[in-house]
């Protein structure tokens, strides 16, 4: 347990003695308070609870600050790229598919039964990632058939859900980072390869996940969850379309700029069509044609090709979910120049490594309060302090489609209003989830 009066110092990335959380609690004898559980991002392939090597960035007694001393915040860690996410038959019939996903679970179901013990009360967790936190929060809320028993949370929070291709276990893809991975670590003569992997010496296995990272195409994280057959028999928009969820609310959180960090901004001379290609290799011909056709009008090539990491990854999974969620989920995007991905962690987690983009303090605790006030009572509009001065905030929903945009002027001062969804956006994200059989999403 650690104290809001105390900072945590960071951990290293790679250990095989990984699995911890750290609880945060405003003082000793707290009592019944909503509780908010911290899934860090990284790809599924880097971080810890506390930031990344040597950086400590996510701090719990800045989300309780946050709060006015209202919550107990929780921050997990999970096993990563291959300790977590190695996929296939041998693993499937031998292992344990999406083993950072069960640690996840695991950590949720920790809280349930012990939270009580430092303050917090199990009937009000809101589950919370960033990145890869986010995608996995929109995982568990689409797992079991959106009906995990006994439930493991009650509300939800996505900052920047990533919804990568999520293949079937066995799939061409999988089977092939397999045997790669296999190879890579030199196990590939021996007659049990799995076995080979777990008698495996550490270093060799952080250093065939550097391989295989290295060698993946630019942003894309080679180690993602599966379809297993047990948490997810279905694809996630699959599910997300049906309505079936765990949890009762959403706040979702994009940055306008989502994809800019992971498409080369030196290649200008990339071509669309074989970007597409690359990035969703189950694309036939067809579909390759109907998404250039879709960012045609978007500039130059370079950023059209941004604009489909941004929408196709990140900002169209956001309206899958809010849609999903009827009436019941909340739409904010960061605006502030340049919004890139990961912008937003210097408003939850201020520090001299994560400075928010605009330094303004009311503006800052405008935007970490509504998480928190989200937290506390599932609505962002029911506010603990009284100079918080974000306007009223619909809730997203089919035909009213309002989000609040925390932006700034061109003379730098802070601007946050409620703002229409942009139509053409939703056009292109009906388009995605039209061929989403297709990329697996």
């Amino acid at each position: 347990m650690i104290n809001s009066n105390q900072r945590r110092a960071a951990v290293p990335d790679f250990s095989e003695d990984c699995l911890f959380l750290n609880v945060f609690t405003p003082n000793p004898n707290a009592n019944d308070l909503p509780v908010v559980v911290w899934i860090h991002g990284g790809g599924y392939a880097l971080g810890s609870a506390t930031g990344f090597e040597g950086f400590d960035i996510y701090d719990g007694n800045d989300l309780i600050r946050a709060a006015g001393g209202r919550i107990v915040a929780v921050t997990i860690q999970y096993r990563l790229g291959a300790l977590g996410f190695l996929a296939g038959q041998k693993v499937h019939d031998e292992g344990a598919l999406n083993a950072g996903l069960l640690d996840q679970q695991f950590a949720f179901q920790w809280v349930q039964r012990h939270i009580h013990k430092f303050g917090g009360n199990p009937h009000q967790v809101t589950i919370w990632g960033q990145s890869a936190g986010a995608g996995s929060v929109l995982l568990h809320i689409v797992a079991n058939g959106g009906n995990t028993q006994p439930p493991l949370f009650r509300a939800a929070m996505t900052s920047s859900a990533s919804l990568s291709s999520l293949f079937r276990y066995n799939d061409r893809i999988p089977e092939q980072i397999y045997a790669t991975f296999v190879n890579a670590t030199g196990c590939s003569p021996a007659k049990d390869s799995l076995q080979c992997l777990r008698n495996a010496d550490i270093k060799d296995i952080q250093q065939a996940n550097i391989k295989l990272g290295v060698s993946a195409f630019f942003g894309i994280f080679t180690f993602i969850p599966v379809i297993d057959g047990r948490l997810f028999e279905k694809r996630p928009t699959q599910l997300l379309r049906e309505g079936k969820l765990n949890g009762e609310a959403l706040l979702s959180f994009t940055n306008s700029n989502e994809g800019f960090l992971f498409v080369d901004q030196n290649d200008t001379a990339v071509q669309v069509p074989q970007y597409i290609a690359n990035l969703y290799p189950t694309f036939h011909d067809r579909q390759i044609t109907a998404a250039t056709a879709q960012y045609k009008d978007l500039g130059a090539p370079l950023s059209q090709v941004t604009a489909i990491v941004s929408e196709s990854i990140f900002l169209c999974p956001a309206y899958f979910l809010l849609r999903a969620f009827k009436n019941k989920g909340f739409e904010a995007e960061l605006a502030v120049p340049p919004a890139n991905h990961g912008d937003d962690l210097g408003y939850y987690f201020p520090g001299p490594i994560n400075r928010p983009t605009l330094n303004d303090t009311r503006f800052i605790d405008n935007f970490a309060q509504s998480f928190m006030n989200f937290v506390m009572t599932m609505d962002p509009n029911k506010k603990w302090d009284s100079g918080n001065t974000v306007p009223h905030w619909d809730r997203w929903s089919k035909n009213g489609r309002l989000e609040m945009v925390f932006n700034r002027t061109e003379a730098g001062e802070p601007v946050i209003r409620s703002t229409r969804t942009n139509g053409d956006l939703l056009e292109r994200c009906n388009f995605w989830e039209s061929v989403s059989q297709f990329s697996a999403q």
